[in-house]
């Protein structure tokens, strides 16, 4: 019996459809007043979807050491700062790229449209890099990420 080899669609349909959500939800929001509830789902609804495609992406491009969200590199490096680098570059990606959104919210109006999504976007970055880090020594019962 052969493997039949896994179409594109197929290995990566998650972040295809993730995307394509996020994208409706940017559509919505950007025809919607962000003063009414629906409005105002739409902006939360546009950083949730954010995370978690970060969260889909990141962790499918990069390892963190000791972290259960993370999958272990297939050929690890060997030189020292390398090999830190890699070991912690789910870590690494997180901090640039969050505060890369930070940069993006300090210097826009935080009351304006866009400034309400950026801010949500931020706190939803520190939550995922709050996970990655707590995840890598702390544990829970029955919680299949907490098995080792």
């Amino acid at each position: 019996m052969t493997k039949r080899k896994k179409s594109f669609l197929r290995q990566h349909s998650l972040s295809l459809v993730t995307a394509l959500v996020l994208a409706a939800w940017i559509a919505l929001y950007s025809r919607s007043n962000p003063e009414t509830h629906v409005g105002s789902f739409f902006g939360n609804a546009i950083a949730d979807w954010t995370g978690l495609l970060v969260t889909v992406l990141a962790t499918k491009y990069f390892y963190e050491v000791g972290s259960a969200e993370s999958r272990r590199p297939p050929h690890p490096w060997v030189r020292p700062v390398a090999r830190l680098l890699q070991q912690h570059s789910l870590t690494i990606f997180l901090l640039v790229t969050g505060a890369g959104w930070i940069w993006l919210f300090a210097t826009h109006d935080p009351m304006s449209k866009w400034g309400q999504v950026v801010g949500n976007i931020v706190s939803e970055w520190t939550q995922i890099l709050g996970m990655v880090v707590l995840t890598k020594s702390l544990l829970e019962s029955h919680s299949k990420e907490s098995r080792r």
